[in-house]
């Protein structure tokens, strides 16, 4: 039977302390062909994610597996949603599942980095850092039996404000998520170009840190305007958090797939197999179906094909998917991270 308990946040400090043994145990290994993996990873097949271990002793069948989804969106709300699927996983896989709060981007990678994690739901600018810095193998992604799910870039307004097009954003106070992100940073700087905004010389991208926290900003004026993914906007609206007629949607993008679910790669291949299995076997709770409108299910999905939009934003944004760009990235996650504490205090 499963159980599920929560385990404090990794901070990324431990994370990092962790990398040492795993890194000179995989470096030992000759490796045909890497792509941008890091190095502690090989790609022998080319389909862009990490092999198991060639040697079986390396290869993991933990008796508790440990799960995390994203942690850019209000944990309270998802965990009840999320005990049904862990309850599955548990009773199908035979295994113990806990659940693993980590609190950004970053230190969700590292963690699994670190081997601190076995099953992953990972944001979509998240996704690619997680499969070649920490070795994550995308399996499956939210869906139906028309396929993988998606979503769209929203520019949001308020409906009273004056602002009809992203040209009229100049010099205004427009909120990004973080530097990772794709619907929330990264698709903006390629799209809103040639849409008369240029990111970084028409106006500073604010980091909110969430997609929720941009959304609210608008709502409340903090921000004139705010780059959101269109799910998460459409779950808020249904959760009745905010109300549709507070905005207008000024710009909307063509669709991308949306974020993944990942399993450690130095698992047993039976037991890759075996989580990929029950995850596709699972139909959504009534909670799930209704925050995931439209979606009742998992479908498969690989890294090469599904994700294969979302690589192309990221070389077009100048942030690829290697250790270059991922150093810049964690380093101005933890900024952003600073400056959000220091504006907000905490209170006496």
């Amino acid at each position: 039977m499963s159980t599920t308990h929560r385990l404090a946040g990794a901070t990324l400090a431990l994370a990092l302390a962790a990398l040492a043994a795993p890194a000179a145990a995989q470096t030992a290994d000759a490796c045909p062909n890497r792509g941008q993996l890091d190095t502690l990873y090989c790609d022998a097949n080319d389909d862009l994610v990490a092999d198991p271990p060639r040697d079986p002793a390396r290869q993991k069948d933990p008796s508790t597996l440990i799960f995390a989804y994203s942690p850019t969106e209000n944990a309270a709300v998802y965990k009840a949603i999320y005990d049904d699927i862990m309850a599955h996983l548990g009773s199908c896989t035979g295994k113990r599942l806990v659940f693993f709060n980590v609190q950004s981007n970053s230190a969700q990678i590292e963690a699994k980095r670190a081997g601190r994690l076995h099953i992953a739901l990972y944001a979509t600018g998240a996704v690619g850092f997680a499969v070649n810095m920490a070795g994550a193998v995308p399996i499956v992604a939210h869906g139906s039996e028309k396929g993988v799910g998606g979503y769209r870039v929203y520019a949001v307004v308020r409906a009273d404000s004056p602002y009809r097009s992203l040209a009229d954003l100049k010099g205004k106070k427009v909120a990004h998520v973080s530097p990772s992100s794709n619907s929330g940073n990264l698709a903006s700087r390629v799209f809103f170009p040639a849409e008369g905004l240029k990111p970084d010389e028409d106006y500073k991208p604010l980091m909110s840190g969430g997609h929720d926290k941009s959304l609210m900003g608008v709502h409340h004026g903090d921000y004139d305007m705010a780059a959101v993914a269109s799910d998460i906007y459409d779950r808020m609206v249904a959760r009745g958090e905010v109300k549709a007629e507070t905005f207008r949607i000024v710009w909307q993008s063509e669709n991308f797939p949306t974020s993944a679910y990942a399993i450690a790669h130095d698992l047993k291949p039976e037991l890759q197999k075996k989580i990929t299995d029950c995850m596709l076997g699972y139909r959504f709770s009534e909670a799930m179906k209704k925050e995931y409108a439209g979606q009742d299910r998992f479908v498969p999905m690989t890294y090469k094909d599904t994700w294969r939009p979302i690589r192309e934003v990221a070389e077009k944004s100048g942030t690829p998917y290697n250790r270059a760009a991922y150093d810049r990235q964690v380093q101005r996650d933890a900024e952003a991270e600073a400056k959000r504490k220091a504006a907000s205090p905490p209170k006496q």
